[in-house]
């Protein structure tokens, strides 16, 4: 799977880590929820830098289509709420 953290880049993850990503997915939709602003802004960091952690980046000019779109790390309550489907940022 590609995953696109905005303003950042591009990534691969392996399918196989959308059930640990879940779990973070999950308590950020409840911090949003909730309006908890600093729980989100520390889940949404950890989120990402799981992603980071896990995926292997593409390089600058690689234009692969992106099968998940995560927002920046200094995006707003707001404006991830704005990003949510049903299940959370991440499917499943």
């Amino acid at each position: 799977m590609i995953v696109r953290i905005m303003g950042e880049g591009q990534v691969r993850l392996d399918d196989v880590h959308l059930t640990e990503l879940n779990k973070l997915d999950d308590e950020l939709l409840a911090e949003i929820e909730s309006g908890d602003e600093s729980g989100f802004r520390r889940t949404l960091g950890a989120l990402l830098e799981e992603v980071r952690r896990l995926g292997t980046p593409l390089p600058d000019d690689a234009l692969e289509p992106s099968e998940l779109i995560l927002p920046s790390p200094d995006a707003t309550l707001a404006e991830v709420r704005e990003m949510l489907r049903d299940d959370g940022l991440i499917p499943g």
